[in-house]
């Protein structure tokens, strides 16, 4: 009977590149370790043969990449399932509970990614929402948390008036006593459409809806009644699956921008966790996130260039049929280095404007009218 579960596999594998901290023996031992925990997780001596042959991670490739060293193991495609969790769990489940061990890069074959919609609008289809297709993205953010609704809707007016492209909740807005989800959005949705009639400009409005299923669902459908062009929400807290079932729900139609609060635990330390490439650019965009916000390097959190290179890149390169994504510019990011962002990061890339904009001598409006002119915007 084993043997006939065994053979109906398909024999196709998807692969995992991991860097590994130690002596070229240590990495070696910890390699076997991964492809084992990684499926069957079992001693050898109890692993039948045909498990072995078919199920178990097998090292196909193995070398010293500077000081670390690196194993790409294959896994069979049917641990991967359709969903999140399973892929999670095929990757780094039981070895992310180790140290000196880091996801690097995910190979899926392009007759699995087929089952992943990924992206329902990505970076051309918010462009076609916003009807912007010349220049970066820019995003305000509605904060600091502990304004009541209506101040928040003041702000989100002043932002949409500014020009800005989209306005998200802060990641800390929920649905607290001082500021309810459905009056917050009913009144920002006003708002921000009363400046798009005097302005011309469209402007999305990206409430934060992180919950439970139940209540997130809820949330966006609510957000999604009530005119919100967009929501926001954080895998870190309520997982990637979640932006997943969002992404594919028929009854919703509204771009996920994805917010890395609690992600940072998986990140922050280099030698470990799953590297920003993979954790900012390719979950994300196989989830079916069409925006992913995370810090960018030079804003004092510990992300490097090449990291942000890595997640630049994953969110664009072909990748099946998946749509790109855009990557952002974000972490208190001022106009002093709009023009080292739009090098780097070229015409598709999303800015987070912080509240520094709320500084500006000559007010908020003209504020962002000073960051939209910077980023390409024509004169209106």
């Amino acid at each position: 009977m084993m043997d006939e579960t065994m053979l109906s596999l398909s024999g196709v594998r998807f692969s995992v590149r991991y860097a590994i901290v130690g002596s070229e023996c240590e990495a070696q031992a910890a390699a076997r370790l991964v492809a084992i925990d990684q499926t069957v997780e079992a001693p050898d001596e109890i692993i039948p043969a045909a498990i072995c042959e078919h199920m178990l991670g097998r090292i196909e490739e193995f070398e010293k990449q500077g000081a670390r060293y690196q194993a790409t193991i294959s896994f069979p495609v049917e641990l991967l399932g359709t969903d999140c969790v399973a892929l999670l769990l095929s990757i780094f489940g039981i070895s992310s509970l180790r140290a000196g061990i880091q996801v690097i890069e995910m190979t899926i074959p392009e007759r699995v990614l087929a089952v992943w919609q990924g992206p329902r609008f990505g970076s051309p289809g918010l462009r076609e929402r916003i009807g912007v297709f010349d220049r970066p993205l820019v995003c305000g953010v509605l904060k600091p948390v502990g304004l009541s609704a209506t101040a928040l809707a003041n702000l989100a007016y002043q932002l949409a008036v500014g020009g800005v492209d989209l306005i998200k909740d802060d990641q800390a807005l929920v649905d607290q006593a001082f500021c309810r989800f459905e009056e917050r959005v009913t009144r920002c949705v006003e708002a921000i459409g009363r400046a798009a009639r005097e302005t011309g400009h469209r402007c999305l409005y990206a409430p934060h809806i992180s919950a439970g299923w139940d209540t997130m669902r809820r949330r966006a459908v609510c957000a999604q009644s009530a005119g919100a062009g967009a929501v926001l929400v954080c895998p870190g807290l309520c997982s990637f699956e979640a932006v997943r079932s969002l992404a594919v729900d028929p009854d919703l139609r509204l771009p996920i921008l994805g917010h890395p609060a609690l992600l940072g635990t998986y990140s922050v330390t280099a030698t470990a966790g799953i590297a920003p490439s993979v954790l900012f650019g390719q979950l994300p965009r196989l989830a079916g996130a069409d925006v992913m916000i995370y810090p960018n390097y030079g804003v004092g959190f510990p992300i490097e260039r090449d990291d942000c290179a890595g997640i630049r890149d994953a969110c664009r390169r072909p990748w099946g049929d998946l749509k790109p994504m855009f990557p952002t510019a974000a972490g208190r990011m001022g106009m002093d280095r709009v023009e080292e962002m739009r090098s780097f990061y070229g015409q598709d890339v999303v800015f987070i404007l912080g509240s520094s904009v709320q500084r500006h001598p000559q007010g908020i409006r003209a504020g962002c009218r000073a960051f939209m002119k910077a980023v390409g915007q024509k004169d209106r």
